[in-house]
């Protein structure tokens, strides 16, 4: 039952690093040159994806999907960041903050199932490569990526539907942005329900994804040692490299956030992995993919040849 001096939070303040005014300032560069990055790289590989027809593959639509995925997620928390690095007293409205955790928990659900549809493409590409084109048709290829955006809009909704619509007493966020977790803890009422929602979903759509991948890569190297050629193996293993290495940094840093008993207040190492999570993988995925992958090296160099010979 609520205390007689109990008012109702309207608004919430993100305590972030403005204990550290010296590594705020450093904070803000360095988030910066991560979103500038971030917008460049996955902004070219849509470029390329879009205009060298030689992408125009199930593989290449799947990126682009996360290309535009991941710009979609930096914007969604980095300018805020940015704003409220020099704020004197960094706020959000309630009606922003639930917002603001709502779509970022709906784009890494999105991502993650998007993760395994590309194991998917993979496998059938290296195991059934004959039946390729026909199972991985561009009818299908679109049914998959709507199938992927609309599970994991209902997979968000059910958690998000649940949480308090009512906060009370302390309105201090120890995070940069209102992530589900830090917010919980300043509800008036019990949220051991939704945090046992947050964990199950956690479970449902981290665990169960990476299990698939995982069985899906075991089948896809067993093909792999069955190829006699030496060539055929590298292409093989080149194609799933880029999205191994992905799948390693996505999935490693959100499960030590959400698949694990949550804390009484975050810790710095917390926000940390946050930032990592939602704004420096982001940075990394079109890294990686442009890095290891010989198409992508190939497309940007027809896209700088076209622009300097005209």
């Amino acid at each position: 039952m609520r205390g007689a001096n109990w008012t109702l939070v309207t608004e919430f303040i993100l305590v972030g690093l403005s204990h550290h005014p010296q590594a705020q300032t450093v904070f803000f560069w360095l988030l910066l040159l991560i979103y500038l990055v971030t917008l460049l790289g996955n902004g070219l590989i849509l470029a390329m994806i879009w205009g060298d027809p030689r992408l125009h593959t199930p593989m290449y639509f799947f990126l682009s999907n996360l290309s535009f995925l991941d710009l979609c997620y930096s914007t969604s928390s980095a300018p805020p960041m940015l704003a409220n690095c020099f704020a004197e007293t960094p706020t959000i409205s309630f009606t922003n903050c639930y917002a603001q955790m709502c779509i970022s928990l709906y784009l890494g659900v999105t991502e993650c199932l998007l993760l395994a549809v590309m194991a998917y493409d993979r496998f059938v590409a290296i195991c059934n490569p004959l039946r390729y084109p026909l199972i991985m048709s561009g009818r299908v290829c679109l049914q998959m990526a709507v199938g992927v955006w609309t599970s994991a809009f209902l997979l968000t909704v059910v958690p998000t539907l649940t949480l308090p619509s009512e906060f009370c007493g302390p309105n201090v966020i120890n995070h940069f942005t209102c992530k589900v977790q830090a917010v919980l803890k300043l509800a008036c009422s019990d949220t051991y329900l939704n945090g046992t929602m947050m964990f199950a979903s956690g479970v449902l759509t981290l665990l169960v994804p990476f299990a698939f991948i995982l069985v899906t890569y075991i089948r896809i190297g067993m093909a792999v040692l069955r190829i006699r050629s030496a060539k055929g193996r590298s292409k093989a293993v080149s194609t799933c490299g880029s999205h191994l290495t992905v799948v390693s940094i996505l999935y490693g840093t959100a499960m030590v956030m959400y698949v694990r008993p949550q804390a009484k207040s975050a810790s710095d190492q917390d926000k940390l992995i946050a930032v990592f999570y939602g704004l420096v993988t982001p940075m990394l995925n079109p890294l990686i993919y442009s890095l290891r992958n010989k198409d992508v090296q190939g497309a940007l160099k027809r896209v700088s040849g076209r622009k300097m010979a005209a």
